[in-house]
């Protein structure tokens, strides 16, 4: 998720063996889903302060501060038991933290209630680190993305699709928004599809010099709502939340900047079209300019906009337009010059950092090749740190750049590198892991060298030789199938499961692992997630498991990832046939048992798999399935499909809906009633269509489960997933293995 693709197994890995397969333990589903059997040890809240040079760790109910180079303690900011209301004896509960920009106050987060996959509500309370004084933000009810001002005196905060200002020095708390309406008006934040697509929660943000603050008005009054049972009682209650599917009408978005000390609000210029997308909103490094973000509804051309803060008046400085589709993201920065900006784009065919002046002229294009950067850091002053697809495709490694264009490894390590940069980027934690090894955590300068390693999960390693674990192999299947538009076939990247006890001379069945959205790999030179272990287990079992990173998944350039425009499932299900069709042909594999399991985009394509590929594959498992795009928002849909309107066949004849007539083996399907995503609809359409051509299937109905079945109106553990895995497994045993 290295170029020579070593077919090593997890055994060699981790030291000689002892003991022979047989004499391994094997493992349960209870050891998945109720058991933290296989849970690495992982290093969390080593959070930099603005120094660069130290960083805070939450333990043993106290904040310390620590020095990157030498590990030591300097300093305890405050303890649990401080954190105390005047009148009260009893410390609040602290779920979470957030210093102010000159470290002497905090906000506590307390009492925190999801909303949707990034948002909350919670109730706040200011610490002031120099008094030790604990006062409430607010005593009128739960809050939203409390931030701080720049200068600490102040907070700024949501609640009831408004916004306010308490004042600390004060106490005075002032809305300076009051249309704020459920399902109407949203004040400072997001609409459910801008959350989920655009992938933000927080809608304002305070000018560089805490005198104004920059927030997006949401007017969803046009969005239809949808409806979702909560199964409860004895007379079920609906929810309603406004949601855009494809097609439809989108919220109209405006750009308001609020000046505290006049009290007024100006609105910025965005163009008279409101049928557009205002995706990303930053001030620049002059405290009178916002910068914005407007996307076409095609979003295949993107403009940043320079908006006077006074006045409302703006220009556009940054135009560009795709044959397909711009990826929106966070790789923008302004530089402290206030002259310049960095910019990624994949103009060039793969993603590369760009160099701009503020009045739109490039400087020059820092990155150059085939090979795409993957994420961006930030940028020092001198250069811009970034991770990138340099090597190989399915590794990512660590680079630095400057703003002439020359390039450094920092981090090369074979497999995957995600780095943890301090605030001045001197220092950074580096997440190294591949196939075969389990992440380690290791603190290293800016200039690649190793200070210390945090954790290195030998003990994990050590414990995983216990196990009768498979191998898993990267590999590369080449097919004629394989091609590009030009008509150039490539190499498609896989992985494969074995059985610990694999024996060449039998037949096995197969289960294809899908996922196969836009962007997406499910194949990397990575240490493995919580599916690995459920693929390890049916391993134990006698299945092989495999996959591959179909064309139009990441990191391959943006024809690779793009080819499937306005068609999707049409040649990622191609990829499938052609990966059960190659399995087949292999020795080892009983070419009339192969099976496909996918989630959500990957239940789509499980379900195409056993409609368009029922010659091969006769078994499928969908989970939360889109089962036709007709269904899903618009901002996601419509980025790939342009609407239905404009592009019926693309929606319709690669949808599992219209094509249930092909099916000849057995599915299971699989959805929680409570998904906010994928909604249960989607299901629902499908059982219609099945029933319609006579098709008999298995059904399995999670009450008020959202979309990873495993939350939902009541917080789940992990009995729901221990259950529909459970049902899963004798599923696909009793028509993989005929148990």
């Amino acid at each position: 998720m290295k170029t020579k693709y070593l077919l090593i197994s997890l055994f060699l890995v981790f030291g000689a063996i002892s003991a022979s397969a047989q004499e391994k333990k094997n493992f349960e589903l209870e050891d998945l889903y109720l058991r933290p059997t296989f849970s690495a040890r992982s290093v969390r809240g080593m959070n930099s302060m603005k120094d660069g040079k130290t960083y805070a760790s939450f333990e043993k109910g106290q904040l310390n501060i620590y020095n990157y180079k030498s590990g030591k303690l300097e300093n305890t900011l405050f303890k649990i038991a401080d954190l105390v209301l005047p009148g009260d004896s009893v410390p609040i509960m602290m779920q979470d933290y957030e210093l102010s920009a000159n470290e002497d106050k905090m906000l506590c987060v307390t009492e925190m209630e999801s909303i949707y996959r990034h948002s909350y509500h919670a109730a706040y309370y200011v610490y002031d680190l120099r008094t030790k004084t604990l006062q409430s933000l607010s005593e009128n009810g739960k809050q939203r993305l409390a931030t701080f001002s720049p200068d600490a005196s102040k907070v700024a905060f949501m609640r009831d699709n408004n916004l306010f200002i308490k004042d600390l020095a004060t106490g005075k708390e002032k809305q300076f928004t009051d249309d704020g309406l459920y399902n109407h008006i949203i004040n400072g934040a997001p609409d459910w599809v801008y959350e989920e697509e655009f992938s933000f929660s927080q809608g304002f943000f305070w000018s560089p010099d805490s005198k104004r603050i920059a927030y997006m008005k949401f007017d969803e009054s046009k969005v239809r709502e949808f409806q979702m049972e909560v199964v409860e009682g004895l007379y079920p209650e609906w929810y309603s939340f406004k949601y855009p599917k494809a097609g439809e009408d989108n919220s109209i978005v405006g750009i308001y900047v609020y000046d505290l000390a006049s009290g007024k609000t100006v609105k910025m210029d965005t163009g008279t079209e409101t049928d557009i997308y205002l995706p990303r909103i930053a001030w620049t490094k002059d405290a009178n300019v916002l910068a914005i973000q407007r996307l076409n509804r095609h979003q295949n051309h993107l403009e940043i906009l320079a908006a006077d803060a006074t006045t409302g008046k703006s220009r556009v400085f940054y135009d560009e337009t795709n044959d397909y589709y711009i990826d929106i993201t966070d790789d923008w920065n302004f530089l402290e010059d206030g002259k310049r900006f960095l910019m990624t784009s994949e103009k060039s065919g793969y993603n590369h950092i760009y160099l701009y002046n503020l009045d739109g002229s490039l400087v020059r294009q820092l990155t150059d090749g085939k090979w795409d950067v993957t994420k961006v850091y930030g940028f020092d002053g001198k250069e811009v740190y970034f991770q990138a697809a340099k090597k190989s495709s399915v590794e990512r490694q660590v680079y630095a750049v400057n703003l002439k264009g020359q390039l450094r490894e920092v981090i090369g390590r074979e497999g995957t590198n995600q780095a943890r940069f301090s605030n001045d980027f001197s220092y950074l934690i580096n997440i190294n892991s591949s196939i075969t090894q389990p992440r380690q955590f290791e603190l290293y300068t800016n200039k690649g060298k190793l200070v210390r390693v945090l954790e290195d999960n030998h003990e994990f390693a050590e414990k995983l030789k216990t196990f009768n674990l498979g191998e898993k192999k990267l590999l590369k299947i080449s097919d004629p199938a394989f091609t590009l538009p030009d008509g150039q076939q490539v190499d498609i990247d896989a992985w494969q499961i074995l059985p610990p006890d694999f024996n060449p001379s039998k037949k096995y069945p197969v289960l294809i692992y899908v996922y196969g959205g836009p962007g997406h790999q499910t194949v990397n030179n990575a240490w493995a997630d919580s599916d690995f272990w459920w693929m390890q287990l049916l391993a134990q079992h006698g299945i092989i498991s495999v996959s591959i990173n179909n064309r139009g998944s990441g990191a391959q350039g943006e024809v690779f990832k793009k080819m499937t425009y306005l068609q999707l499932g049409k040649y990622e299900t191609e990829d499938m046939i052609t990966l059960a069709k190659y399995m087949a042909k292999q020795p080892y594999v009983d070419a009339e048992r192969i099976g496909i399991y996918g989630w959500s985009y990957g239940g789509f394509m499980a379900a195409n798999g056993i409609t368009k590929g029922a010659d091969v594959i006769s078994t499928a498992v969908s989970v939360a399935p889109v089962t036709n795009w007709r269904y899903y928002d618009n901002v996601y849909t419509e980025r790939f499909m342009r609407t239905p309107q404009e592009n019926p066949d693309g929606y319709d004849l690669n949808s599992p809906v219209h094509n249930t007539a092909m099916i000849k083996g057995n599915y299971l399907l699989c959805h929680g009633s409570g998904d906010d995503n994928v909604h249960y609809q989607n299901s629902m359409e499908l059982i219609k269509a099945l029933v319609s051509n006579g098709k008999q299937f298995d059904l399995m109905i999670y009450p008020n489960k959202n979309h990873g079945i495993y939350g939902g109106y009541e917080y789940g553990d992990g009995e729901s997933r221990m259950h529909l895995f459970t049902k899963i497994n004798g599923f696909l045993f009793e028509h993989l293995l005929g148990e």
